[in-house]
């Protein structure tokens, strides 16, 4: 990808409430499954945290001092706006980062949040390179995309193997959690409103406006086809297709 590209994509998304399918009451409903302890002084981590919408929710119900991590600084920007607007701006400490090097000493965080963005570096690489900072008994809740189903239509399986070689059905990543020192505590899918309502209806409304703050180029209409294309391959296929919620704890 070139670097008018990413900057086309920065553009795109910094807008954007979310930068993938979720929602706040799934952000919740993770947050009951694994039933953390909303009264605790804790240290979490969301990594890949984008603008900020899980991040915000969890400083608005936990008692959490969370460093929110993005390599991106413009989203990071985006984010601090929005938690001083809340006024959760002490909670949060925004850190400009890579999510394959992180900062964090071993065995600091009660808490690996992350939600939507365990892919840019691969699932199993994210839960094996992070566990270590996790304190024994902590916890990660990592979502990912999964198949629904043990086989898919030949044309959404070729574009998400191109996209993600690592995508899989829950079973198998269950099995990568217990692999490298997890107890997986809960599942769950987020309902299709999280990808049409919460992340493709609010993107596609953006695109006019993209398209015309980069003059029609070339390279932004090729970034808005692409987007569009992946939209319409999950409202044909939606049913084979979604993002799997994993909860799981540090053992010993």
């Amino acid at each position: 990808m070139s670097m008018d590209d990413f900057r086309l994509l920065i553009d795109l998304h910094q807008q954007g409430q979310r930068q993938g399918p979720g929602a706040e009451a799934e952000t919740e409903r993770a947050l009951q499954l694994a039933r953390i302890d909303r009264t605790a002084p804790l240290r979490i981590a969301d990594i890949g945290c984008g603008t900020g919408a899980s991040t915000l929710v969890l400083a608005r119900l936990l008692n959490a001092r969370i460093t929110a991590v993005d390599f991106l600084q413009d989203f990071l920007e985006v984010l601090k706006d929005r938690a001083e607007r809340a006024g959760l701006a002490e909670k949060i400490a925004p850190l400009a980062c890579s999510m394959d090097n992180l900062p964090f000493a071993d065995k600091e965080l009660d808490v690996i949040w992350s939600e939507g963005a365990i892919y840019n570096i691969g699932f199993e690489k994210g839960v094996a390179d992070w566990r270590r900072f996790l304190k024994t008994g902590g916890l990660l809740v990592a979502s990912e995309i999964t198949w629904l189903s043990d086989s898919r239509p030949r044309e959404l399986e070729q574009h998400w193997q191109h996209e993600y070689p690592e995508i899989d059905v829950a079973s198998a990543k269950i099995r990568v959690l217990e692999k490298h020192g997890y107890v997986p505590l809960g599942y769950f899918v987020l309902p299709q409103y999280c990808w049409l309502d919460q992340y493709y209806r609010p993107l596609q409304a953006r695109f006019a406006d993209f398209l015309q703050r980069n003059g029609h180029s070339e390279e932004a209409r090729a970034i808005v086809a692409a987007e569009q294309d992946e939209i319409d391959l999950y409202e044909r296929y939606r049913e084979y297709i979604g993002y799997g919620v994993y909860i799981a704890q540090k053992t010993a």
